[in-house]
């Protein structure tokens, strides 16, 4: 299964929200960028992700899980643009900040670290690892 990291403004979409959906999980609606519409086309159900609060706070927090594959976004017409469904799995026992993951000599090529605006990215099987030690769960 592939591993993933999902941004969103807490002030708008949070992780509490998230974990409010149940399992049913949510949308990942709303996302304009071709690379983050790739990414998230590229998911298969039971993937697993971070889930990120950027701006206030810019910590990971939770994990969320793939619980529909790309359909049609339905909040625009337009058909370039796709979503995922996703549901809260766990929390981490303790949020990873962005300066922490930054800190991390081990993490320098994560894309949180150096694509820091794309809102959907992709993380590899180690960083996944990595972030899960640093939040204080297994992986």
């Amino acid at each position: 299964m592939a591993k993933w990291l999902f941004k969103s403004e807490p002030d708008v979409w949070s992780w509490d929200m998230q974990v409010a959906k149940g399992d049913v999980g949510e949308e990942w609606h709303g996302v304009r960028n071709y690379q983050a519409r790739n990414n998230m086309r590229a998911m298969k159900i039971g993937d697993q992700g971070f889930f990120y609060h950027s701006n206030i706070g810019k910590e990971i927090v939770g994990i969320v899980e793939v619980c529909a594959e790309s359909h049609p976004d339905s909040t625009t017409d337009d058909p370039r643009w796709d979503c995922v469904d996703i549901r809260a799995v766990r929390p981490l026992a303790r949020p990873v900040t962005l300066a922490e993951v930054k800190d991390d000599p081990r993490l320098q090529e994560m894309a949180l670290v150096k694509s820091m605006r794309l809102s959907v990215q992709p993380v590899t099987e180690e960083e996944w690892r990595m972030i899960c030690e640093l939040g204080g769960i297994e992986p």
